[in-house]
């Protein structure tokens, strides 16, 4: 007897083959390549699921805050019919506009203050914290115009479970909303995507943010949207992916990861290197701590190979940076700023 027939992971694995996968990069030319991106974009997008654009953009301004060297803008925007989402506008002051822009997505936490340096209970703060390091503040400092949404479950997202009696355990939104946008058809990341997307329509209605020079940032889960965005919206110039970008089989797959990293059917676009082959030649940046414990740095480095080789097809190899710094699961963006800079 296999004693690894009495695990149900040992069945599952035996299926687990991206290389044979519907809408693998199996490109033999450039203008291959080019068809399998539109093919494999669009049904990238349908398989994230609610990519449903049909409802008017509705923008509540809720505060404005003269901080010196910017100006801090709070908003609520409308992204689908039953659904708002906070967002924090940094605008540079002083400077010529439009300016180059820059979406800075949170992963994990306790939501888009922490990457705009506002404390849980909303008052601001002097200093950085924890492993966002304040990023989107930071990249405003930087020169760029930046727009930090509350990703859906997280702060003011989050669903209220009151109504549950005693002896109920409330799940974490993240959960609860994965499953039930997993039974209804689609992704709690495709309600992400989406949302940045219908973000991305507002910038484009307003003069500060020069959308042509549009580039994504997020850490973690944050990196998962960013990327995902980009593979999906191609106004998106430039992506920088942390603490992420590994083989599925080797991060999300082999460890207790949140259920909003799960998307049902992903299994067509084989590895995460594949989906890289949608941002492909875009600028894509890509850094990972050499002691991440849930992306690991051997398997971030595997993929960052597999990806080199997709965008030698595209001859744009030099579009491809990394930086593998000394840490664990946090944002670095010594180099990253720089070549967002470089390249927006």
């Amino acid at each position: 007897m296999n004693k690894l027939e009495l695990q149900p992971a040992h069945e599952l694995w035996q299926q687990y083959q991206p290389k044979k996968a519907k809408y693998a990069f199996n490109a033999k030319s450039i203008e291959d390549a080019r068809n399998w991106q539109k093919e494999a974009r669009q049904a990238f997008a349908e398989t994230l699921g609610f990519q449903d654009f049909s409802a008017a953009l509705d923008v509540e301004v809720l505060e404005r805050t003269d901080k010196g060297s910017y100006t801090r803008e709070k908003i609520l925007l409308r992204t689908a019919e039953h659904s708002l989402m906070p967002v924090y506008l940094l605008i540079p002051k002083n400077v010529p506009k439009p300016l180059p822009t820059v979406l800075a997505f949170h992963g994990h936490g306790y939501g888009v203050k922490d990457i705009v340096s506002i404390w849980e209970d909303g008052t601001d703060r002097d200093g950085t914290d924890g492993i966002y390091k304040d990023f989107a503040l930071e990249l405003c400092k930087q020169g760029f115009a930046v727009a930090a949404p509350e990703i859906s479950c997280f702060g003011e997202r989050q669903t209220d479970f009151s109504y549950l009696k005693i002896g109920q355990n409330a799940p974490t939104s993240c959960m609860h909303a994965a499953m039930l946008a997993s039974h209804l058809g689609g992704s709690i990341s495709g309600i992400r995507v989406r949302d940045s997307r219908r973000l991305i329509d507002y910038l484009e209605t307003r003069n500060e943010f020069d959308t042509s020079r549009l580039g994504s940032m997020g850490l973690s889960g944050g990196g998962m949207v960013s990327m995902f965005t980009t593979c999906v919206d191609e106004r998106i110039k430039a992506c920088v992916i942390s603490g992420y970008f590994s083989p599925f089989k080797h991060s999300i797959h082999a460890m207790h990861h949140c259920g909003c990293n799960y998307v049902h059917n992903l299994h067509q676009f084989g590895e995460i290197y594949d989906l890289a082959g949608l941002i492909a030649p875009r600028p894509l940046f890509v850094e990972a701590g050499t002691h991440d414990p849930i992306f690991p740095i051997e398997a971030v480095k595997s993929s960052v190979a597999e990806t080199k080789d997709i965008y030698s097809m595209f001859s744009a190899e030099k579009n491809l940076h990394t930086d593998y710094f000394q840490g664990r699961h946090r944002i670095e963006a010594t180099q990253a700023y720089p070549f967002l800079k470089a390249v927006l």
